[in-house]
């Protein structure tokens, strides 16, 4: 479900109930937050992080223009997946500035090689807009979908040669990337 104007507050309101959607969101990131490899985080978004990301945006910016705080609605909703989609943000988590660069040029294929593995073994290779890669370095954030349908997702991967690893997702873990494909459904169908 996408983000609707209706679900953003003005700056100072958001402001005063800040703490209270802060704690409820980084719950729900908690169980959405899947570490493959010490260097990768997967953090599946829905439409509760996403709506944080753009009240935080419209806060941070102190956006009141009606324009500008639909333009970030609409980015941000581009992250979140379609019916049968999970989309993610993939950090890249290298401390050291020199490696990070070195890894970077070296994992350029990097996307092509993750995967989220349903139940049965497939495995679900992610998508991404080829603008968001550089020709000659990755950048260590990027945006990615993954098409399960219905199936249910039961661990995130990587398979690149220099770099493989495979998390298993907890029950909670597996229960709430459901329930978000089931979001996803049931907004699209009405």
């Amino acid at each position: 479900m996408s983000v609707q104007r209706s679900d953003i507050l003005d700056y100072e309101t958001y402001g005063d109930a800040r703490p209270e959607i802060r704690a409820r969101v980084l719950q729900t990131k908690a169980l959405r937050r899947i570490p493959v490899a010490d260097v990768l985080t997967f953090l599946f978004e829905n439409h509760e992080t996403i709506r944080y990301q753009i009240l935080e945006m419209v806060r941070t910016e102190r956006i009141v223009r009606e324009a500008d705080i639909v333009h970030e609605i609409r980015t941000y909703n581009e992250l979140l997946g379609g019916p049968g989609e999970l989309g993610c943000t993939l950090l890249i988590c290298i401390d050291d500035p020199a490696e990070r660069d070195v890894k970077l040029r070296a994992w350029l294929d990097l996307l092509g090689r993750l995967y989220v593995k349903v139940e049965g073994g497939e495995r679900i290779r992610a998508t991404w807009d080829p603008r968001q890669v550089g020709d000659d370095r990755l950048s260590s954030v990027q945006y990615l979908k993954f098409p399960l349908g219905a199936r249910a997702p039961v661990a995130v991967g990587v398979d690149h040669p220099e770099l493989t690893a495979e998390t298993e997702l907890s029950a909670e873990q597996r229960a709430a990337l459901v329930a978000d494909l089931a979001e996803a459904a049931a907004a699209s169908a009405s």
